[in-house]
């Protein structure tokens, strides 16, 4: 328990942390455990003659007086981007749909789909935008402006950094089972579920369903929940180990559960477990070596071989001896505990740097997605854009992070250079940005054809691809290395 509790996880009792060691079943909610709970922008589709900023900011203008955790993100993106935000008057504000208002004396309604639309005419796009929520599993936020629809903003609840290294570790320790369990829709919990491989995902639940299914749970071993919220509370003190995100969850949460992480941090849960288990191990071991010393002693003292003084000292040792043995559980390492660290400063401009190459990351999907729609004269002006972003940011920073970045985390990593297969994927970010450039220039005056349209949007739609997988696979093992203290 004080290892843990030096790795900030509070365990309330020994008997807690022997049903830790126990556990092949673990329950997870989703939103603020799997997730962190922010959601962040990540498209924009807008009105051409409107354009995406213009669209971000009145958005954002008007959710300034909302506190509702989507409006927030909507406004942090606008104020990211350096834009400049308009004071709303006559807001009106439906709970759960969305708000109206007017905004540069123009009249705006943000929020569902059924909402924005009810007093605007829909528009050609929103029916695909719709399907790419539910593809994404991502929340969609709409706008209209002066009885139209004027463009719908995409923003995704991020999966924790540290929780696919977590459940990877957590499958190690032993257990066998993962289920999510959200009231999220179908379509963005089973998203979620996949990229995260988990067992079993249970959507739409509400709190009793979220008991219920703790319950109905039949495992060999104990069963985990982690929740972080007043709702989770019930199925926390169902499950054998309650487990509570205790930095942001609620105190209700806390109180009924038997561990709580005190870092928001769910590989800490998987240490816990390391713990568990290595902690029964020894108790094990210490209850079989002291019984099994003391019934020989026992038995050579009945045969008259053992002394009563002689006796007394032996046991005395015993004792000892199991005790010293028992204060190995106080040494039990994490897998990169006194492994020298990456920085916490170099991870944070690490960070930084991916958040500033994000809007290219948006204009490769925007361009891909537009390309088919605009003249095939202006085809050439929205590449060369792109291009121009490409080879400024994008490529300095790919071979930059190739030069000095890798070599470092290679020598922290150990071993014949692993990060050979992030370095090749450099090598083919560079490669479509290439092939981008080429088919650019070989553009004619009047605009591609149809064949070279759908060329580039696949060339698009693959570096799109590849960003993205790759800025996620670097978060993840800078993320893993910062944790080395």
């Amino acid at each position: 328990m004080s290892r843990c509790a030096k790795r900030g996880v509070l365990v309330k009792g020994g008997g807690m942390l022997e049903k830790l060691a126990q556990a092949t079943t673990l329950f997870f909610d989703k939103t603020g455990t799997l997730t962190g709970g922010r959601v962040r922008l990540v498209a924009i589709e807008a009105d051409p003659q409107l354009g995406a900023t213009e669209l971000l900011r009145i958005a954002a203008s008007l959710d300034q007086v909302s506190q509702h955790p989507v409006a927030r993100a909507i406004v942090y993106a606008a104020r990211d981007r350096g834009l400049r935000l308009s004071m709303p008057s006559a807001v009106e504000e439906q709970p759960g749909a969305g708000l109206t208002g007017v905004v540069d004396d123009r009249r705006v309604a943000v929020g569902s789909y059924a909402f924005a639309a009810a007093p605007a005419a829909p528009a050609d796009w929103s029916r695909r935008f719709l399907r790419r929520m539910g593809y994404d599993g991502a929340t969609g936020v709409f706008v209209a402006i002066d009885g139209a629809v004027a463009g719908a903003l995409l923003l995704l609840d991020e999966i924790r950094l540290e929780t696919p290294r977590a459940l990877r570790l957590l499958r190690k320790a032993g257990v066998e089972r993962i289920v999510m369990l959200t009231g999220d829709r179908r379509d963005v919990a089973e998203t979620i579920g996949a990229l995260l491989g988990v067992d079993q995902v249970l959507a739409e639940q509400q709190p009793q369903d979220k008991l219920a299914a703790i319950k109905a749970s039949r495992s060999p071993g104990s069963t985990i929940m982690v929740g972080d919220g007043v709702n989770d509370a019930p199925a926390l003190a169902a499950a054998d180990v309650g487990v509570a995100m205790g930095e942001r969850g609620t105190a209700a949460s806390s109180e009924a559960a038997g561990i709580v992480l005190l870092i928001d941090r769910l590989d800490r849960l998987a240490e816990a477990v390391r713990i568990a288990h290595r902690s029964r191990t020894i108790a094990i071991e210490s209850v079989v070596a002291g019984m099994g010393l003391s019934i020989a002693a026992m038995g050579a003292a009945a045969l008259g071989y053992l002394p009563p003084l002689a006796g007394a000292i032996l046991q005395e040792a015993i004792d000892v001896a199991v005790l010293l043995n028992a204060l190995r559980a106080l040494h039990v390492h994490g897998p990169r505990e006194g492994r020298p660290a990456l920085p916490t400063a170099e991870l944070d401009a690490l960070k930084t740097e991916h958040d500033e190459l994000s809007p290219i990351l948006e204009r490769v999907r925007s361009a891909a997605d537009r390309l088919g729609m605009i003249p095939a004269d202006e085809v050439a002006g929205e590449l060369a854009d792109l291009n121009e972003m490409l080879r400024e940011k994008l490529i300095p920073h790919e071979r930059r992070d190739d030069a000095q970045m890798y070599p470092v985390v290679a020598r922290l990593i150990g071993g014949d250079y692993p990060m050979a297969a992030m370095s090749r994927t450099h090598r083919e970010i560079q490669n479509l940005a290439r092939l981008l450039s080429r088919i650019e220039g070989d553009l004619p005056p009047e605009g591609p054809d149809t064949a070279t349209v759908a060329e580039l949007q696949r060339v698009l739609y693959g570096l799109d691809a590849v960003l993205r997988l790759h800025f996620a696979q670097e978060d993840e093992i800078y993320h893993s290395l910062a944790d080395a203290a």
